[in-house]
């Protein structure tokens, strides 16, 4: 039998305490994705893998609150658990930016084990700690045998996350760096724990909370931690700039005179990138060598954009989403921007392309490979179609994907094939170049292959990309495995069925082959071990987070195809999805009584409802730009996504208080079952719609899985036996 606390945590403080909880996991989960990318210069594989530890190891956390009964004074276990909330992010951050060269070695990549293991190892503290306080809490709410308590603790969590989502979004994010802006739940967290310690007469944790606000006034009077810790992932060179912007970390650093700019861990340029810079101008210009107006989509402050000028060039547009690193070119590189015939666009070069209604007689891409599903949006069949509109007739686009070092693999022949196949949609000739990397140029005019004679004869010196460099690489062996390989088959990329980031992401695993293999073996191993297990309330639950995750990747990706990479709107989609989970949490959670066959009844009613959602999703989606033509605004199509998305997180959000309802297990050890059966779906989800599914299936074949996944849950639950429920013994 447990001891009475001297003061139990008031229903209100420990709700508070959730509501603390929801913010700072949600500022912590962004936060960390960000840091992680970097150490792992993250492509989709990656972001799947974070995204899918976080929500297995909550998962892990909640399964372990089933011995919150047992705890001799919960109140206090939750004080502790709020310092630990507090004061474990900066732990995190500190530990990847230091951990990950002396785990592995320093620019090498890391293989899909080290990801893992890596990843695991940073988030597993807070996300079983975060995991334990929600069902501790729940199991606090419900000794009274209150069937809505695990229903108002999730609307509290997804209160705090709304918040947290929206003060890390447009609030902290542009004006501080991830330390400090985390300093911002730690205090409140502080605050929360100082009062749960309070109430629970917990000395030991109200004096952590009170050491822990000491410690952290301190930190920030001593030094500046975020400058010594970025050290740390640059050894050798001196940090010139960091600037945390909407779209990335940007760190600029010096070495031997050369200055590197990096964007989220991953190299942008450095000066003096000369093969880069030539071979991305001079391939498309010495094709239209009196091309009045050329658009640079990405990579003019590296030097691309003085680069075309030497080409006479009346009037040249440099599209660049962050103004971050356009600041930074100005401040350390400002030559290669302080031409006037230079018209910076702050824009996302493919809306930008959208929405203007000038003509060009070059465009040119200057992205990175399409390896992600960001980048991948200036690789498809749309844009590209989208490019020919903006294009004199006649004109050339240019674009770069892959690199051809005297051999090209299976993986490799795949996005070449795949990229000219794409191209050849819309237009009539295209050409491929074997440099440093594998250059596309498209056109409905002609396109001549002797670049080292049309350079000659244009005058234009260049230091590398003359007719000695370009014989070597353009010699007969290596154009032919151009062409073998661009003969290969290989799908079409599309923006809602990005097959081409698939084929660089097999590109990259083909590198680890065993690891990935047994990885992908392991997965599913244990996912039909769970599955197996599941009764039919958390199977339900199970399905609905699955369909969280998996939808909210699909309007992302929608997002980002049909309106841009417009961080203001992302962060809007993803504050009306946790919106949403609120509103349908705090709806179904009012209704929830003591009959759990009405309950039972509603959580198929639901799961039905999702099914047939889940299904509507696609031809939804193809409405949008009809929609916006005819209201002659972007504004209506994007109020209708964000209605969309808020609409299915509510039905979601509805799930889980009617599941802790139906569930014949006590309150307590009901909310630790299905808040695990919910993170486990949502894990599975985030790992496997944005890195295998969408590129494998597209978008319809995702949607259609979630409909069925839903349907199948709800059919077994209603044909099951009272057995097939669960019972107050059993455990899921």
């Amino acid at each position: 039998m447990k001891p009475p606390e001297a003061a139990g945590p008031s229903r209100l403080v420990v709700l508070l305490a959730m509501g603390g909880l929801g913010l700072s996991a949600v500022m912590t989960q962004l936060a960390l994705m960000r840091e992680l990318l970097q150490a792992f210069t993250g492509n989709e594989l990656e972001l799947g893998i974070g995204l899918g530890s976080w929500f297995l190891l909550t998962g892990a956390g909640t399964a372990a609150g089933r011995w919150a009964p047992r705890l001799a004074r919960p109140g206090r276990a939750l004080a502790a658990g709020q310092v630990l909330i507090a004061l474990l992010p900066l732990a995190q951050v500190f530990a990847v930016r230091a951990g990950r060269d002396l785990v592995f070695a320093h620019g090498a990549a890391a293989s899909p084990l080290g990801a893992v293991l890596g990843t695991t190892a940073v988030m597993a503290p807070y996300c079983v700690v975060s995991g334990a306080m929600l069902a501790t809490a729940c199991h606090r709410l419900a000794e009274g045998a209150e069937r809505a308590a695990a229903g108002w603790v999730y609307l509290a969590d997804s209160l705090g996350s709304v918040g947290g989502g929206v003060l890390f979004s447009f609030v902290l994010l542009p004006r501080l760096d991830h330390l400090a802006l985390l300093c911002v739940p730690a205090c409140l967290n502080l605050l929360l724990a100082a009062g749960l310690a309070w109430q629970t007469r917990a000395m030991a944790p109200l004096a952590a909370a009170v050491a822990g606000g000491i410690g952290l006034a301190a930190a920030a009077l001593v030094g500046n931690a975020d400058q010594w810790s970025t050290a740390l992932q640059h050894p050798g060179q001196k940090t010139l700039l960091r600037i945390n912007s909407p779209y990335g970390r940007l760190v600029v650093t010096e070495e031997s005179g050369q200055t590197n700019f990096f964007e989220n861990g991953v190299p942008l340029f450095s000066t003096g990138s000369v093969e880069q810079i030539e071979e991305t101008v001079h391939y498309p210009m010495s094709q239209r060598p009196d091309a009045r107006r050329v658009l640079l989509i990405c990579g003019g402050a590296a030097g691309t954009a003085r680069e075309i000028l030497r080409y006479g060039v009346p009037e040249l547009t440099y599209a660049e989403i962050d103004p971050a690193i356009i600041e930074a070119a100005r401040r350390f590189l400002p030559e290669n921007l302080a031409d006037p015939r230079i018209r910076i666009a702050m824009a996302d070069g493919r809306r930008y392309l959208q929405q203007t209604r000038e003509r060009f007689g070059v465009v040119i891409v200057g992205a990175a490979d399409p390896s992600t599903s960001q980048l991948n949006r200036f690789y498809t069949a749309e844009f590209f179609a989208e490019a020919k509109r903006a294009l004199e007739p006649g004109g050339v686009l240019a674009i770069a994907s892959g690199r051809y070092e005297n051999y090209v693999s299976p993986e490799l022949a795949r996005v070449i094939a795949s990229t000219r196949r794409t191209l050849r949609r819309s237009f009539a000739n295209v050409l491929m170049i074997p440099g440093g990397r594998v250059y596309f140029l498209a056109s409905d005019g002609p396109l001549d292959p002797d670049i080292g004679r049309l350079i000659e004869r244009d005058g234009i010196a260049t230091r590398l990309v003359n007719r000695h460099y370009l014989d070597a690489m353009l010699a007969p062996d290596r154009r032919a495995d151009l062409e073998r390989a661009a003969s290969q088959p290989a799908e079409v990329n599309t923006d809602f069925s990005p097959v081409l980031y698939y084929y660089f992401l097999r590109h990259w695993l083909s590198q680890f082959p065993r690891v990935s293999g047994l990885l992908g073996a392991a997965l599913l191993v244990l996912t039909a071990a769970y599955l197996a297990r599941l009764k039919a309330v958390p199977r339900i639950v199970f399905a609905s987070g699955f369909t969280a995750a998996s939808l909210q990747v699909v309007l992302l990706l929608a997002f980002q195809a049909l309106y841009g990479s417009l961080y203001s709107g992302v962060g809007l989609l993803v504050t009306a999805f946790m919106a949403g989970l609120a509103a349908g949490a705090g709806r179904a959670n009012r209704r929830v009584g003591g009959a759990a066959p009405a309950a039972r009844r509603g959580l198929i009613l639901i799961a039905v409802v999702l099914a047939l959602a889940a299904a509507a999703v696609p031809p939804l989606l193809r409405q949008l730009a009809p929609l916006d033509a005819a209201a002659g605004t972007s504004l209506a199509g994007e109020a209708a996504l964000l209605a969309l998305t808020f609409g299915l997180a509510a039905a979601v959000g509805a799930q889980f208080p009617l599941a802790t309802a139906a569930e014949p297990r006590p309150p307590g050890p009901a909310a630790s079952a299905v808040y695990t059966a919910d993170f486990a779906g949502a894990a599975l989800g985030a790992l496997l719609v944005s890195t295998v599914l969408i590129p494998l299936g597209g978008v319809t074949a995702v949607c259609l899985l979630n409909a069925g996944l839903n349907l199948i849950a709800a059919a077994l639950a209603c044909g099951g036996t009272p057995g097939a429920w669960g019972s107050s013994t059993s455990s899921a």
